[in-house]
C-alpha cells in the first residue's frame, strides 16, 4: 500500500476555500437535521445550488473531460463529508449516468443529462423485487412492446429515492421464455408517468426507501437504454460501481471501496466512544483506565483501520461485517452515553444491519469473491440429502 502524501498546490488550496465557502453559504444545521429526520438522502435546495454553480457538471465530467482533478475531487468529497451533507441520491445518479451516456439515444441524452448537471433531475435504481432479493436477474416486472410504446406492470422494492428523484433506472423482463440474463431490458422512466405509485418505507436507522408499483405504465421507446433483451450489458457498469468491484485510482486518493463513507462514520463513532470513556466521572475515575475497556476500544480501532484499508469487494464485506461486530461492542462500552446522535454507537447499531444489505447482502458478495476472484465453484443452496 502506498502511504505517500500528496502535497496540495496553491490552486488546490484555493479550490478548498471555494468549496468551504459554497457549503457554508448553502448548508445549515437546520436543513441537515430535517434531512436526517426524513432520510431522503439529498438536500434538494443545496443540490440545485450545486448544479447552478457548476459543481455537479465538474464532478460528473471528471479530470479527463475538464472537470475536477483527482486532488480536487478528494477535497470536494472530504469537505461534504465534514459537514455531513447527504450524498446518497447524487451517488446513485452518477452511477446511472454512465449508462445513460453510453446507451441512451441522443434524444434521451439531450433530455436527461443537462437536467442532471443543472441539479434539476436525480436518478434512482429500480432493480430489487419482493421475491427476488439480491438476485435481481429473477426480475418479474414485465415490459411489453406496443407499437412505439412500452407497457410495464410489476413491483419493485427498496427503490431508494423514488420519492425525490425524477427518473427510475428500471429493470424489466421483456422475454419470460428467454435465457437468464438474456431476457432483460433497461429503461429510464420518468417517475411522473401515470401508473407509477411510490410508497415510502422507513428503515430502523431513520433512512427512507420506497416500494414502487407499476400498473399499465406506458412510455415511448425512446426511454429504452441499449438493445431489447440486452439489459444486463447496460446494467453491468452501474452494478459494478454499486458493488465496489472496480480498483481505486492509481493516485491513491479515492475511496478503496464502496461504503467507505459508512466506514468513516463508524470511525467517528469509535472516536466518540473513546472520548466518552476518557471523560472522568464525578469521583475522577475514567472507564478508559479499565484495562478491559482500553483493550476493547483498541481492538475496535484496529479492526476499523483494517476494514478501511481493504479494497474493492473485500473491503465492502469488511466494512459491513466490522460495523455489525463492533456496534454492540461500542454500545456496551459506552453504556447510556452511547445515545449521542448521528455519531453515537446507538445509531451505528441501528445502521449496521442495513449496511450489510444495501446493493446486495454480505453473503452475496462473499459468494462473488469466492466464485469470481478465488475461482471456487457456485454455492449449492439445496438442502443436503440424507
Amino acid at each position: 500500500m502506498d502511504f505517500s502524501r500528496v502535497a496540495p498546490c496553491d490552486g488546490d488550496r484555493d479550490f478548498q476555500a471555494r468549496a468551504r465557502e459554497f457549503l457554508d453559504t448553502h448548508v445549515d444545521e437546520a436543513a441537515l437535521d430535517a434531512e436526517r429526520s426524513a432520510g431522503t438522502g439529498v438536500l434538494r435546495d443545496v443540490h440545485r445550488a450545486m448544479g447552478a454553480d457548476g459543481w455537479l457538471r465538474a464532478e460528473a465530467a471528471g479530470a479527463d473531460a475538464g472537470g475536477l482533478t483527482t486532488v480536487q475531487q478528494r477535497i470536494w468529497d472530504l469537505e461534504r463529508r465534514r459537514i455531513g451533507l447527504p450524498l446518497e441520491r447524487w451517488g446513485s445518479t452518477l452511477m446511472i449516468l454512465q449508462a445513460v451516456e453510453g446507451f441512451a439515444s441522443p434524444e434521451l441524452r439531450d433530455e436527461v443529462v443537462e437536467r442532471v448537471y443543472r441539479g434539476e433531475a436525480l436518478l434512482c435504481m429500480g432493480y430489487t423485487e419482493p421475491e427476488g432479493g439480491s438476485d435481481i436477474a429473477t426480475c418479474r416486472t414485465r415490459a411489453v412492446r406496443d407499437g412505439d410504446d412500452w407497457i410495464v406492470n410489476g413491483q419493485k422494492m427498496f427503490t431508494s429515492g423514488a420519492d425525490v428523484c425524477q427518473y427510475v433506472f428500471l429493470l424489466a423482463n421483456t422475454d419470460p421464455q428467454g435465457g437468464r440474463h438474456r431476457n432483460l431490458t433497461m429503461f429510464l422512466v420518468p417517475l411522473d408517468t401515470p401508473g407509477i405509485e411510490v410508497r415510502p418505507l422507513h428503515t430502523v436507522d431513520g433512512d427512507s426507501t420506497t416500494v414502487t408499483h407499476y400498473t399499465d405504465v406506458r412510455f415511448p421507446d425512446r426511454y429504452r437504454l441499449g438493445d431489447v433483451d440486452d439489459g444486463w450489458t447496460v446494467l453491468s457498469g452501474p452494478l459494478a460501481a454499486e458493488h465496489g468491484a472496480g480498483a481505486p485510482a492509481d493516485a491513491g486518493l479515492t475511496d478503496v471501496t464502496m461504503m467507505s463513507n459508512f466506514g468513516m462514520a463508524m470511525a467517528v463513532s469509535a472516536d466518540s466512544a473513546v472520548r466518552i470513556a476518557g471523560d472522568p466521572d464525578e469521583d475522577g475515575t475514567r472507564s478508559l483506565d479499565d484495562e478491559a475497556v482500553a483493550y476493547r476500544l483498541g481492538r475496535a480501532h484496529a479492526r476499523i483501520e483494517a476494514a478501511l484499508s481493504t479494497p474493492n469487494l473485500f473491503g465492502r464485506v469488511a466494512i459491513a461485517q466490522t460495523m455489525r461486530d463492533l456496534a454492540p461492542e461500542l454500545m456496551d462500552v459506552g453504556g447510556g452515553s452511547s445515545v449521542t446522535g448521528a455519531a453515537g454507537a446507538e445509531y451505528l447499531y441501528r445502521r449496521a444491519p442495513l449496511i450489510g444489505i444495501y446493493g446486495g447482502t454480505i453473503d452475496v458478495f462473499r459468494n462473488m469473491i469466492a466464485q469470481h476472484i478465488l475461482g471456487l465453484g457456485r454455492p449449492t443452496y439445496a438442502a443436503p440429502t440424507v
